[in-house]
């Protein structure tokens, strides 16, 4: 008999759903009341504040109260669970069946490749999938070097860029304070 792999836990997402159903959104203090607040949360910090107060009739503030049930915190939307790569040797780490791996953003482009290369090769699924082949870097460096000759036929003179600022430039006109200092002497 085959061995099935064990999919992402769809209970534990659709709890997280009906979860996040029933909590409220909230909004800033008095953002209704004025068109210079955005309805994005801050913190109330007043001494006054009736939210801050969680005085009834008002809107509720963010408490550890709503966080997300237990058996779907720290999961990506697939169902996986985030693991964060830096090199090939976190793979051997990774469990295929409830764990997705993230590469790390500061690992660079030739590591990030073998990354990518081994992860394929175990069937790890990864999230941030972004880096380009090799195929695809030798197009853009050619891309690039279509563009530098463009640039090469575009250049301009130095003595047309002078006789652009000369035309832009207003002629000074005579000051009125001059004059009159010029007439009373």
């Amino acid at each position: 008999m085959t061995e099935k792999k064990a999919s992402p836990s769809r209970r534990a997402l659709q709890v997280r759903a009906r979860a996040r159903n029933k909590k409220p959104k909230f909004v800033r203090a008095e953002s209704w009341k004025y068109a210079r607040f955005s309805l994005s949360w801050r913190k109330p910090r007043g001494l006054d504040n009736k939210i801050r107060r969680k005085i009834l009739g008002w809107p509720p503030g963010p408490s550890t109260g709503y966080k997300g049930p237990k058996i779907a915190r720290y999961l990506h939307p697939s169902g996986y669970k985030e693991v964060i790569v830096y090199n090939v040797a976190d793979l051997s780490i990774v469990n295929v069946d409830t764990e997705a791996i993230r590469i790390a953003h500061r690992v660079g482009k030739r590591k990030r490749v073998d990354i990518i290369a081994k992860a394929t090769e175990l069937n790890l699924k990864i999230l941030n999938l972004n880096a380009p082949t090799a195929a695809e870097e030798d197009e853009t460096t050619a891309d690039d070097n279509e563009t530098e000759t463009n640039e090469d036929v575009t250049k301009v003179t130095k003595s047309e860029i002078k006789s652009k600022k000369e035309k832009k430039q207003p002629k000074k006109a005579d000051n009125k304070k001059t004059k009159k200092k010029e007439t009373n002497k």
